[in-house]
């Protein structure tokens, strides 16, 4: 099929449930349909600009959506085109993008109805929305992956013109290797959407049972050998942090728990300065999800890594669903009376950031921590040039990316 297929599926889909849009939102357009009968919310977000298309004003615009699709547990039919946050709007991009995803996770924690309809597009936080919605109709030309192609070719350390490296690629995160990885995932054949929105659309178990078996299933996909030993850790911060506490480490994630002069609390984190792939994202949330079994009162999940890995070999994992995972893990135990917060320890950025800091209800960041919308060399394969400074903690504050700071004299995530 032609190029055109990702539109042609979209016109597909409006006619399906007779969509009646309202009025756009710069890339994003929100509307009702209906299906046998059935009401549905309908949100189209297509992807304008080679930048990214969801920035302030259409996170701003979904999240409310989401919240009324968790209050009414009404269907909602999400179609996504998009390249993830607006790079260009930089950290206000990323600080919207953390209540659109809490909103999300509410939303799909509710049970209400979610069917996911993809575009060309569906990179970084859309490939995340997406992951919300327990199935996934793909066009036959859709590209799903946190990284796309120029960013996985800039970590590669090639041109993103490279024509071997891209077919690489783009054989790594095409429909036919999604549907592979999972039963979730259809690639639409020309027909008419109706059937399939039905089985998307249809009642499901508890959200939390389902994430978790979800969970369970990822291991199948990690490499064999994947997992360390616990090893006991000490570091500095934590000690300035805590009056006492005991902390391993495995794969850079941290577990443990301390003593403040508020009480005892639980910590998980991810640390190290490599970036995020598919086993210490798994680890992560398989220690979180251990938690809730038995609650505890709060739990800090410290966090010092500054984006997620750009190899073809977690893409063709889908790294995504262990990023969401991380998300619905720490979302479920919140729902279970936990007390999460965040805080940021060193570096911070990207759909990492947004999975530990939706779930939670603070985020806090030490004093010279380094929060961005996406590492300097990601921002440069995108927009062409590299906007890297040095931001201040009002910055983060008025973008929404971190509430209070949090100063102990040591230099961030220094062991």
């Amino acid at each position: 099929m032609s190029e055109q297929s990702a539109s042609t599926l979209l016109g597909a889909l409006r006619d399906a449930i007779a969509f009646e849009p309202g009025s756009p939102a710069g890339n994003l357009t929100i509307g009702r349909g209906t299906l046998d009968a059935r009401p549905l919310h309908v949100a189209v977000v297509e992807n304008f600009v080679a930048s990214g298309s969801l920035g302030r004003q259409e996170s701003q615009r979904l999240a409310a959506l989401f919240g009324i699709v968790a209050t009414e547990k009404s269907a909602l039919v999400l179609f996504l085109d998009s390249a993830g946050a607006k790079v260009s709007e930089g950290l206000a991009a990323l600080g919207a993008f953390r209540p659109l995803f809490r909103a999300g996770l509410e939303a799909a924690f509710s049970a209400a109805p979610i069917a996911a309809v993809l575009g060309k597009n569906c990179y970084g936080g859309a490939s995340m929305l997406a992951h919300l919605a327990p199935q996934r109709l793909f066009s036959p030309v859709t590209q799903l992956a946190m990284s796309g192609p120029s960013i996985l070719a800039s970590a590669a350390g090639v041109s993103a013109l490279d024509e071997m490296f891209r077919a690489m690629a783009q054989a790594s995160i095409s429909p036919k290797a999604r549907v592979e990885a999972s039963a979730a995932n259809a690639v639409w054949d020309g027909s008419d959407p109706s059937a399939w929105l039905r089985e998307a659309l249809a009642p499901r178990g508890a959200p939390d049972a389902t994430l978790r078996t979800r969970h369970e299933a990822l291991r199948m996909r990690l490499p064999k050998g994947a997992d360390s030993a616990w090893e006991p850790v000490r570091r500095r911060d934590l000690e300035k942090l805590y009056s006492g506490y005991e902390a391993r480490e495995a794969d850079g994630v941290l577990a443990g728990h301390g003593i403040r002069e508020s009480g005892d609390e639980s910590f998980v984190g991810i640390v190290g300065k490599a970036p995020l792939g598919i086993t210490r994202a798994w680890r992560f949330a398989e220690a979180v999800w251990k938690l809730a079994d038995d609650p505890p009162h709060r739990l800090e999940v410290y966090l010092d890594c500054a984006t997620h890995a750009g190899r073809l070999e977690d893409e063709k994992a889908v790294l995504t669903e262990f990023i969401v995972d991380m998300a619905c893990a720490l979302f479920a135990l919140g729902r279970r009376g936990t007390k999460v917060g965040l805080t940021v320890l060193g570096k911070a950025g990207g759909g990492v950031y947004v999975a530990l800091a939706a779930p939670a209800s603070r985020v806090a960041s030490m004093h010279g921590a380094d929060i961005q919308v996406l590492p300097g060399s990601a921002v440069a394969a995108i927009l062409g040039e590299s906007r890297e400074s040095a931001p201040v903690f009002d910055e983060y504050r008025k973008s929404g990316v971190a509430d209070e700071e949090i100063r102990l004299g040591i230099l961030p995530g220094m062991k």
